[in-house]
């Protein structure tokens, strides 16, 4: 929590030593906790959360809330391409190590 805090995620009041989180502050903590779960940099949650208070009508921030999502998709999507790349390429590898090893053992 003083993680995010320091990074001004989140901006809790203080009864003497202690931090007293409002609906709104777990609210955005949710939203931090998604983004992260995600893949979204704290920059790109921070970006997106600043946004709230500036534009009532949340348009600009669902723009750029789509933006991210369809970039963050683009980038998942590459991943899983070079993961069933290399999936196959070590499906190969051990199928050619068994039949080496059947041959050798003949």
């Amino acid at each position: 929590m003083r993680f995010y805090e320091d990074k001004g995620l989140v901006n809790p009041s203080r009864a003497g030593t202690t931090r007293v989180y409002t609906s709104r502050d777990r609210a955005r903590l949710m939203l931090i906790l998604r983004g992260k779960r995600l893949g979204f940099s704290l920059r790109e949650i921070k970006d997106y959360l600043d946004l709230y208070d500036v534009d009532p009508t949340q348009h600009t921030q669902l723009r750029q809330l789509l933006a991210g999502v369809r970039k963050r998709i683009a980038k998942l999507q590459e991943q899983r391409a070079a993961l069933e790349q290399s999936l196959a390429e070590l499906a190969d590898i051990e199928r050619q190590s068994e039949n080496a090893l059947k041959q050798a053992a003949k």
